[in-house]
């Protein structure tokens, strides 16, 4: 993989630039576009840039995300933006002759109420979270069209269903972030603003696997040399753990002295979503960051490039 040249999708945000770090340290000569140099939702500028650097692989990591609160807010832009993206980048890859595509959606693609561990082919097999259901769909459309390019045109192309994910250079605002980025801002700030209480949605009963982007970036890798198949393939820890106990591991490592308040009044999602990972194990990846590790480092990430902005 090291003389081939990698264009990653979406190098700039939490799972591109992981990726971008991860290929680097193998030497792998990478190409990047930033969204104001190339917006990946416009057509023919997509197009013009494959056709000019064509890269040996992509690794598609651009796409619009958020928590609960955004997916809701914005299910409009969520599916249209991704639905865009997709079409664009795979397109213009089939045109140029891209020999290896890795797309990666997300484990929100399989059914609410999906038997746990979700394996990979409950795919389909039941109704989506509505909180994220405009996301999720944008996703699965991804999924088919690697598995329709693989059968028209004989292309290896993959794709990968990641778990939670968090590290360095997540999002931390409130408005539009994740559940373990909004835990450590929200118990940073009321930290340093000695506060009594935080406010946290649901009822902390949910629970949730994370796995460090770092993990997931040495993922990529690994699968764009040893897999090959149709349909996704999981990538998580296999372990998770209840909202409430997230909420406490955080407060531990930030920190936080006060107390935790569960709003129930606000949405859970879905009950539990654990991934089941034996077909990436059985290939011969594994995990390697402890999730109090990853919080510790993401929240020291947090307070080198974030907390300036936020103190008060």
């Amino acid at each position: 993989m090291s003389n081939a040249t990698m264009y990653v999708a979406g190098h700039r945000g939490l799972v591109g630039s992981a990726v971008w770090r991860a290929a680097e340290e193998r030497g792998v000569p990478l190409v990047g576009r930033t969204h104001a140099e190339l917006d990946l939702r416009q057509r023919e500028p997509v197009a013009s840039f494959l056709r000019e650097t064509r890269p040996d692989s992509i690794v598609m990591a651009a796409a619009r995300v958020g928590g609960i609160l955004a997916n809701s807010t914005y299910p409009a832009e969520f599916l249209s933006d991704n639905l865009q993206v997709q079409l664009n980048v795979l397109d213009a890859a089939v045109e140029v002759g891209t020999p290896k595509v890795l797309f990666l959606g997300s484990s929100c693609i399989y059914p609410k109420f999906a038997p746990q561990p979700i394996a990979e082919n409950s795919l389909l097999m039941g109704p989506l979270e509505p909180t994220n259901d405009a996301y999720a769909i944008a996703k699965i459309a991804g999924v088919l069209q690697v598995q329709a390019i693989r059968r028209q045109y004989g292309l290896p192309y993959i794709s990968a269903m990641p778990t939670n994910l968090y590290g360095p250079g997540d999002n931390f605002d409130l408005q539009s972030s994740h559940v373990l980025p909004a835990m450590i801002r929200k118990m940073h700030e009321a930290k340093v603003q000695e506060e009594r209480h935080v406010a946290m949605w649901g009822t902390g009963s949910p629970k949730r696997e994370f796995l460090h982007v770092d993990d997931l970036a040495q993922a990529c890798l690994f699968l764009l040399e040893h897999y090959d198949e149709p349909e996704p393939i999981n990538v998580g820890t296999g372990e998770d753990l209840s909202i409430l106990d997230l909420a406490n591991l955080v407060k531990e490592i930030v920190g936080f002295e006060g107390s935790l308040v569960w709003d129930a009044s606000k949405p859970d999602g879905t009950p539990r979503k654990q991934l089941d990972t034996r077909r990436i194990n059985q290939l011969g990846w594994k995990p390697t960051v402890q999730l109090e590790d990853g919080i510790r480092l993401t929240y020291e990430w947090f307070l080198a490039h974030v907390d300036s902005d936020l103190r008060v």
